[in-house]
């Protein structure tokens, strides 16, 4: 069962990362747009719908990996997934609430981008459908 708990912490690490940094810059992609906002989407009603009772901030994600590391006897010092990340990946400790202002900085500057770049997609496709249109 350690071998299990071990694999599954790596793979929620690994994931993690990913998907923040998928989270932070899909929006940039123009074929991963509306994957992008969906993600974003469900990291806000996590956040903010399953965080009014869990806390504002919950994932669902991070829940899952504290379980997982606390069966493997690893202390969680951390209330942030990404303050975990900071002193994990760089060795800094930088205080819970600079994390916070940073995080929800950057997730609203993201998904504000994958607002923007997605409508501007919608009205160029439906654009581009009049034009069509108008040819035939």
């Amino acid at each position: 069962m350690t071998t299990l708990y071990k694999f599954a912490d790596t793979f929620f690490f690994v994931f993690h990362i990913c998907l923040i940094a998928f989270n932070l810059f899909g929006w940039i992609s123009k074929r991963l747009r509306k994957w992008n906002l969906l993600t974003l989407t469900l990291t806000a009603f996590s956040w903010f719908v399953l965080g009014l009772f869990y806390g504002i901030g919950y994932c669902f994600l991070t829940d899952w990996h504290w379980q997982i590391r606390a069966a493997l006897g690893y202390a969680n010092p951390f209330n942030s997934y990404i303050q975990f990340l900071i002193a994990t990946l760089l060795g800094i400790s930088i205080s819970e609430k600079a994390v916070n202002v940073l995080t929800v900085s950057l997730f609203f500057a993201a998904f504000t981008m994958s607002i923007i770049t997605n409508v501007k997609d919608i009205r160029k496709t439906k654009q581009t459908k009049v034009i069509n249109d108008q040819r035939h």
